[in-house]
């Protein structure tokens, strides 16, 4: 489908979902519960106005942001090692899919009680829900490198780095951006979660205080704000993706064009 044309269906789609909400509200639902598209524009107007929205998200990007680059950056260096290390990896194995099955709002207690709660909460909260998805990810990618290319490469006397370099990176990369993507919204979810749990400041003490004071219009701003922020995350790994493996963007257009 041509770009314009879906351009054109989504802002139809957009539209619709806005009218039946208008609708919806005041005769179907009460507007305590979903409030009006009319009162949310204006409390996220009000917010964008007085400056409260720029201050509020701008502490939940720094919590997001900087816990989705430390999660993933040590995410993807122990995904790559155990991968490679085979005994390390059985051992921990068990460990490793006990620890990720673990509800990670119960661990959020525990991250007040070690870390207070400041701004190393929230960023060591999120990078630990972004490590344990951009890890098992990367492992699974290394784990997954054909067994044939690096016996060759050892034929041919290549050292562990050249077999990194060559072999393992390339092939493991689609399976890093694919922890990355799925990790954008966790990473949000974290930093909200911990801003609701134990702070007076961001989106997710917006949501709380709005919430609380039965301010529907002013908590539906709040989600509009977390979605944009959502959306602008993704697209930044989605332009990484395409810049790391630009072949990948010529197959998805060729495919497009069919």
């Amino acid at each position: 489908m041509a770009p314009v044309r879906m351009l054109a269906w989504r802002a139809a789609f957009l539209i619709a979902v806005l009218v039946l909400w208008e609708l919806a509200s005041g005769r179907l639902v009460a507007p305590l519960f979903i409030s009006r598209p009319g009162e949310v524009a204006v409390k996220l107007w009000a917010m964008v106005a007085n400056g409260s929205l720029a201050f509020h998200a701008s502490y939940t990007a720094i919590h997001a942001l900087a816990g989705f680059a430390l999660g993933a950056a040590v995410g993807m260096a122990f995904g790559l090692a155990l991968g490679r290390w085979n005994r390390v990896a059985e051992v921990l194995d068990p460990f490793l899919m006990g620890f990720y099955s673990v509800p990670k709002i119960a661990l959020a207690p525990l991250f007040i009680l070690w870390f207070g709660v400041g701004t190393e909460m929230k960023v060591l909260f999120v990078a630990m829900i972004v490590f344990l998805l951009v890890f098992l990810n990367t492992y699974t990618g290394v784990r997954n490198v054909s067994r044939e290319q690096i016996t060759i490469l050892r034929l041919m006397r290549a050292s562990e780095a050249q077999i990194m370099r060559k072999v393992v990176l390339p092939s493991a990369v689609t399976w890093v951006f694919a922890g990355l993507r799925l990790s954008v919204p966790y990473a949000l979810i974290g930093a909200i979660m911990g801003e609701m749990l134990a702070s007076n400041r961001g989106l997710g003490f917006m949501l709380a205080d709005a919430t609380a004071q039965f301010d529907t219009g002013g908590a539906f701003a709040g989600l509009i704000a977390i979605i944009i922020m959502a959306m602008l995350l993704n697209g930044a790994v989605r332009l990484a993706e395409r810049v790391t493996m630009p072949w990948k963007s010529a197959e998805s257009e060729r495919e497009l064009s069919f």
